[in-house]
């Protein structure tokens, strides 16, 4: 017998299995669209195909739209740490052949067939014998493929295990699917259309979790408005569409300046966010006169024949030195930025 996932590592999807080894195909369905957490699709996925293949490894791989490449997401048998990395091209390899083609593959001796992509065997130590390949297909359309390596008999999972298989990925692939459409929609709710950064209603939202971890661990987090100086002019000499391209190389801009934790929100407007946690004001104005400086520097719409340049007015708040609330915080931060705005602009205001 191969390795096993931990059969009680998601007790609310427990099931029970037929004389067969193999439980009824609308239980398995219901378990697999009872949740639109992908993580905990592509786990109980992995989790019925254990308890249904006596193999050494399995692996599930999705396919990345925007690359057109197989990652893996669940591995079993070997570490996933190993091979997060590999990104295999559709139509490369055996699992992206059947990706790119849609069909169920089997393979009984990969070592001698010319399309085994050797490199993760190479990377893990691990030897693959056999290899049967299952795309995950939903609406003509293949979201990734299930692996199931070194299959201890075949000929008995050919007759009894594969047609129950083939219905398992059909329901995996309708789950993953509106798991995927959720996250699209829950991703558009929050960023902004033209610079693709965050919005307000996201900034609104993370906010005050922030807050409450600054207080648990007993930090500071600082917050600055940022507003680009005499955008209107801008627009009214390049135009909307090309005001939106500036906003949205700004965003590049400021973002090239910032560590992972920090967060910049477009906030409306020719305003934007900056969110800093862990950072007290020194540490702050410092990241903020880093990001002013690499604003003046820049110039924007390099392919137009008359480039832009654009300077920006900041104003920066620290919680909880100046405001205890994520009201006052904002309000702060927003009055210091205007009071540079209505004075000398390319500048920081500073609480």
């Amino acid at each position: 017998m191969g390795k096993k996932m931990d059969q009680e590592s998601n007790s609310s999807f427990a099931f029970s299995i037929d004389s067969d080894g193999v439980m009824p195909c609308l239980q398995i369905g219901k378990l697999l669209t009872s949740t639109l957490n992908l993580t905990e699709i592509l786990n109980l996925i992995m989790s019925r195909m254990s308890q249904l293949v006596e193999a050494e490894n399995w692996s599930l791989l999705l396919l990345d739209e925007k690359t057109n490449e197989l990652t893996f997401e669940v591995v079993v048998g070997i570490e996933r740490e190993s091979v997060k990395d590999f990104r295999i091209p559709v139509g490369t390899g055996i699992a992206g052949e059947a990706a790119a083609s849609g069909e169920i593959i089997f393979i009984q001796d990969v070592q001698n067939d010319p399309r085994f992509y050797r490199q993760v065997d190479t990377r893990t130590g691990f030897t693959t014998k056999s290899l049967l390949c299952i795309p995950l297909k939903t609406h003509g359309k293949v979201l990734g493929v299930i692996e199931i390596i070194n299959i201890e008999n075949f000929e008995l999972f050919r007759q009894k295990k594969l047609p129950i298989l083939s219905i398992l990925s059909d329901y995996a692939a309708i789950a993953i699917e509106n798991s995927q459409y959720l996250t699209k929609i829950r991703k558009l709710s929050i960023t902004d259309e033209y610079t693709g950064l965050y919005n307000a209603r996201y900034l609104h939202e993370i906010l005050p979790a922030l807050l409450h971890e600054a207080d648990r661990h007993e930090k500071k987090l600082a917050v600055a408005f940022m507003d680009i100086d005499n955008f209107k002019h801008v627009v009214d000499t390049y135009g909307h569409l090309s005001g939106s391209m500036v906003l949205k190389e700004i965003g590049e801009t400021v973002s090239g300046c910032l560590s992972e934790k920090d967060l910049l929100i477009k906030y409306g407007g020719d305003e934007y966010v900056l969110v800093m946690p862990d950072r007290d004001k020194q540490s702050a104005l410092k990241l903020t006169e880093k990001i002013l400086d690499a604003i003046r520097s820049s110039t924007y719409l390099k392919n137009d024949p008359k480039p832009v340049n654009v300077t920006a007015s900041f104003g920066l708040a620290v919680y909880p030195e100046n405001a205890q609330s994520k009201k006052d915080l904002l309000l702060l931060a927003d009055n210091s930025m205007y009071r540079i705005k209505k004075s000398t602009k390319n500048g920081i205001g500073i609480s």
